[in-house]
């Protein structure tokens, strides 16, 4: 048994780390599937962006009883890990407490996983209240059907049974060492108090411990591969995903290469149109006409609702939320790795031209998402292929585009007209 644990803990890392790299090697192609983008300017901005939003946790805090329960969560996720990569040391090497060199801090980090555990497995609880009791109102829409509710559920009750795991191995190993002349090797809290209920027989709690650390190991395991396939993508994709947003206004709204380039040349005759790339078209019909940031996004999101509790449109009866058009995004995406869905595009079969039009641009979605997503540059990309390649734009708005054509200004006034307001004002006032 001393030489079979390090090899199937080595067959288990290997098998779990080739697992994630396959799924992983597919999102990142999917994303990179997306027109190009360049987003490599002002790398400073970028990384305080990365290091406030996503480690700092700073747009959370915009809501702060659910940030408090968030971040015993995060912190408890950074602290516990540094544990597991010491559990994963222990078996591999066959030691035990590999990390116990480090004295004072090995103490410190026993201790505080300890009494983070206990609070993960607390505030858990809290939000599946939160999610299934209380039925915050964010957490429902046309988006959120059963699987959506069940993913969200099972990540919280994946951690609780992996905390239990990880405070029932250390209750077997205190109560081991009480049995021994041994030095307690760290520090443990709950588990000290804890500890008696598992009794006093030796070969027991080898048992029980043995079970505990690879229950718990597993499970970590388990986990890094339900991750992709999870909306708790988020806690890898939010790093990247914020160090690539946008440095100008998050209200800056941009124009199409190909349009630029056709007026420019009218502006100036000299200047020379560069070829258009092969297949280039006026906005996006489907996933791979958006940008590759776009399709980011859609792996990002926490589909926490925060964008959509926020959008007008949304509060006011219309049909957008900008989080179904990101987790639509995301559906394309998976489909297509899926192999499915051959004959259906983004525009039309997921997002419909309702959804696209009730859209203001007020950029509130971007503003309250907490890592960083833009839900407003798929809209626009997908209504100017609404408008430039199928001239299906709005009454109201073809009444508009006819007016500048004819009148150089979007009301039915003609040019000559367009300072009689002005006149009109000027007789008043002398009459007056």
């Amino acid at each position: 048994m001393e030489f079979i644990e390090p090899i199937l803990l080595l067959l288990l890392i290997v098998t779990a780390v080739w697992m994630f790299s396959r799924r992983a090697k597919g999102i990142l192609g999917s994303i990179y599937s997306g027109r190009p983008l360049n987003r490599n300017d002002n790398p400073g901005k970028r990384l305080n962006n990365l290091l406030l939003v996503a480690l700092g946790q700073r747009k959370m805090f915009q809501r702060v009883v659910p940030a408090l329960l968030h971040a015993f969560i995060y912190v408890g996720f950074l602290l516990i890990n540094i544990e597991v990569i010491g559990m994963i040391l222990d078996g591999l090497t066959g030691n035990h407490h590999t990390l116990s060199f480090w004295g004072a801090g090995y103490r410190f980090l026993t201790a505080s996983n300890e009494v983070l555990a206990f609070l993960v497995i607390f505030v858990c609880i809290l939000l599946l209240w939160r999610r299934n009791i209380s039925k915050v109102t964010r957490f429902s829409g046309e988006e959120m059907q059963l699987p959506q509710k069940r993913d969200a559920n099972i990540i919280l009750y994946i951690e609780i049974v992996l905390m239990i795991g990880l405070i029932v191995m250390n209750m077997a190993n205190v109560q081991l060492n009480s049995l021994s002349t041994e030095t307690l090797t760290g520090s443990y809290p709950i588990s000290s108090i804890l500890s008696g209920v598992l009794g006093t027989q030796p070969a027991t709690l080898h048992l029980i411990e043995r079970i505990g650390y690879w229950f718990h190991l597993i499970g970590i395991f388990a986990f890094l591969n339900y991750l992709p396939f999870s909306k708790h993508l988020h806690i890898l994709m939010a790093f990247p995903n914020t160090y690539f947003f946008k440095t100008e206004s998050v209200g800056k709204l941009t124009s199409p290469l190909n349009v630029t380039h056709e007026v420019n040349a009218m502006l100036d005759p000299s200047y020379i149109v560069p070829p258009a790339p092969e297949g280039m078209s006026f906005g996006a019909k489907d996933v791979a006409q958006l940008s590759w940031k776009t399709l980011m996004d859609g792996f990002t999101c926490t589909e926490c609702g925060r964008c959509t509790s926020a959008c007008p449109a949304n509060i006011t009866g219309k049909r957008l939320s900008p989080r179904k058009i990101i987790m639509n995004i995301r559906d394309r995406q998976e489909a297509i790795l899926a192999g499915s869905e051959e004959n259906i595009t983004l525009l039309g079969d997921y997002i419909s031209a309702e959804e696209l039009w009730a859209c203001t641009t007020c950029n509130a979605c971007v503003q309250e998402c907490p890592v960083n997503i833009d839900p407003v540059a798929p809209i626009l990309e997908l209504r100017r292929y609404l408008v430039m390649e199928q001239s299906a734009a709005p009454n109201s708005l073809n009444a508009m585009f006819t007016n500048i054509e004819n009148n150089g200004s979007p009301w039915a006034i003609p040019a000559a007209d367009r300072f009689n307001w002005a006149q009109e004002i000027e007789t008043n006032q002398t009459r007056n």
